[in-house]
């Protein structure tokens, strides 16, 4: 027997990086595995309530060639038996969204259609997909962040205006562009899953920072002169057991290498290549973070 997926949703595009995403939260084991799917050049959907997950791979098939959001939308709909207990969010590949809610899905059930995205939840307290819809377009209107920033936020002012009624156990969060992803020959910008946690939301919006450290673009701007911190980074370094020369505040090539050693244990080549004169001020603030004196 099927599972109500008592969830809440949004998916939107950003024409300014051309990306497509989903962000949901349930009162569901693993919702990341069922709800959000997105290609780049095709869009992004959400399936859920008694969820058909051939929403997902079927919706973003006629999207990518060329069906518009509510074209493909009804068409899934009406082909499906189960349509009245379905819930679901489409964004077509020019950014035009559409939404549909049954009228068997468990209250309160609704969605929100905007320009470019759609929010959708069922099983909520009232008020909680207005909360969604209000908080996305104030953050897309004030232009900071990215896409990825916006969705979860949006996820945080649903928890805030109520939520999930049933409570929260699960979230997740895709974004893709076009060689968006890992080695630059896919599209998965981003995929974080929250498959059960007590706030499920805050953790997606900790492990939302660690990708933006780990794989987000660095502002020229924050760099530090690593002539300023030598003596500061040996001593960490020695702290972290990669450097065996003195502190004498000079950046030579033992300690170059030093840190290259470190930076590599921690993942945070993207931060810094082993080159130049200058360091990421995010990825110094983690390593004298986590190597504290």
């Amino acid at each position: 027997m099927m599972q109500p997926i008592a969830t809440y949703s949004i998916v939107a595009y950003d024409p300014r990086r051309q990306e497509w995403g989903v962000a949901t939260q349930s009162k569901f084991f693993g919702v990341g595995a069922v709800v959000p799917w997105a290609r780049a050049g095709a869009g992004a959907v959400a399936t859920q309530s008694y969820a058909n997950l051939l929403y997902g791979p079927e919706g973003l098939v006629l999207m990518e060639q060329g069906v518009p959001a509510d074209e493909a939308l009804r068409r899934l709909t009406n082909a499906d038996e189960g349509r009245a207990q379905r819930q679901a969010g489409f964004v077509d590949r020019a950014g035009k969204a559409a939404a549909y809610t049954g009228d068997g899905c468990h209250p309160w059930a609704g969605h929100i259609v905007g320009e470019g995205y759609a929010c959708q939840g069922n099983i909520l307290i009232p008020g909680t997909v207005e909360a969604m819809a209000q908080r996305f377009e104030e953050l897309r209107a004030a232009g900071q962040g990215e896409l990825a920033d916006w969705l979860v936020a949006t996820l945080a002012a649903a928890e805030a205006a109520g939520g999930d009624r049933r409570g929260r156990q699960s979230a997740a969060i895709i974004v893709v562009r076009e060689g968006g992803g890992y080695g630059g020959n896919n599209d998965r910008y981003l995929d974080i899953r929250v498959d059960d946690h007590p706030d499920p939301v805050g953790e997606l919006q900790r492990l939302l920072k660690l990708h933006h450290l780990y794989f987000g673009e660095t502002d020229p701007d924050a760099l530090v002169p690593l002539a300023d911190v030598a003596a500061e980074l040996q001593a960490l370094l020695r702290r972290a057991g990669v450097y065996t020369g003195e502190v004498t505040g000079t950046f030579d090539e033992a300690t170059r290498a030093a840190l290259w050693d470190l930076v590599g244990t921690e993942n945070l080549e993207e931060r810094w290549d082993g080159s130049g004169d200058k360091i990421d001020r995010l990825a110094l603030d983690y390593l004298f973070e986590h190597y504290p004196a």
